[in-house]
């Protein structure tokens, strides 16, 4: 296996074995959850963190990244063609209003994400290279009711010793459906930046406070623990200006960066009947 592919089964594995069951009161399902749980992985030298042990939609993180990138909220502005994932958390008016790039770039009132390429390109070594998604005037706590809010909230970026790293928190992690898929997307954020700073992307760090396996996904679970293959790391090679393209919702940067991805990726079979939990 991948060493992703063995932290996730521990991770997993830990879950089931000494997680707590718990009834949410949003949707009556069950959950098995720990708190605090954290991994880190180093890109460089052990792979992108690309799961194997089932097959993950590799068009969809990667247009839903450039969308992200993008700074837009409406599904019909570049990603429907590609992912309809997004879809059930539209308004009325099929906008997205908490999508996590419009507010990375333009909900607070700052490009945060244009300012953290500004500001580690004329420091390297700063440690204020921190974006925001979670708007305390409106998520959670009891306010606003939304379709969603979001999961993975903050991030950190450092430069040390020459290569970029990210650090992501995550308030609440479906570990079956959603982990996979957030890991790697927030890693190829990871190199996309990595390569418009001109540094090697380093290590990818992802602390959640709420880790869970919903009821409909225990058997899913399990099944994924019993797993195993020899699948070799795999290497994200990323084409030219990434970064620059994302911005301008260039369509055939998706395949430019899927193909190279797909040509290594030999997952063992998708696993039926999963569902998302809302």
């Amino acid at each position: 296996m991948t060493r992703f592919d063995a932290i996730y089964q521990e991770m997993l594995g830990r879950i089931l074995n000494e997680g707590v069951k718990q009834i949410s009161g949003r949707n009556a399902h069950e959950t098995i959850a720990i708190p605090g749980m954290h991994f880190s992985h180093d890109i460089e030298r052990d792979g992108f963190p690309l799961l194997t042990l089932r097959k993950i939609p590799v068009k969809m993180f990667v247009a839903e990244q450039i969308w992200f990138i993008a700074g837009v909220r409406k599904p019909a502005d570049f990603l429907r063609e590609f992912t309809k994932i997004w879809d059930s958390f539209t308004n009325p008016a099929d906008v997205v209003t908490v999508a996590y790039g419009y507010r990375w770039r333009k909900h607070f009132g700052r490009d945060q994400l244009g300012l953290l390429v500004k500001h580690l390109k004329e420091d390297a070594s700063s440690r204020h290279a921190v974006v925001v998604t979670w708007d305390p005037a409106q998520d959670g706590l009891g306010g606003t009711k939304r379709a969603n809010v979001p999961c993975p909230y903050t991030f950190t970026v450092n430069i040390i010793g020459g290569r970029l790293h990210l650090h992501n928190i995550v308030r609440s992690n479906d570990m079956v459906l959603g982990f996979p898929s957030d890991v790697a997307g927030f890693a190829l954020l990871q190199c996309i930046l990595a390569q418009k700073l001109g540094v090697i992307p380093g290590v990818y760090s992802h602390s959640i406070s709420n880790a869970h396996v919903w009821d409909n996904q225990y058997e899913a679970a399990r099944e994924l623990l019993a797993r195993g293959n020899e699948h070799a790391p795999i290497r994200l090679v990323l084409p030219k200006n990434t970064y620059d393209r994302a911005e301008r919702k260039d369509k055939k940067l998706v395949d430019e960066i899927v193909e190279p991805l797909s040509s290594q990726y030999a997952p063992l079979p998708h696993i039926a009947g999963m569902q998302i939990v809302l």
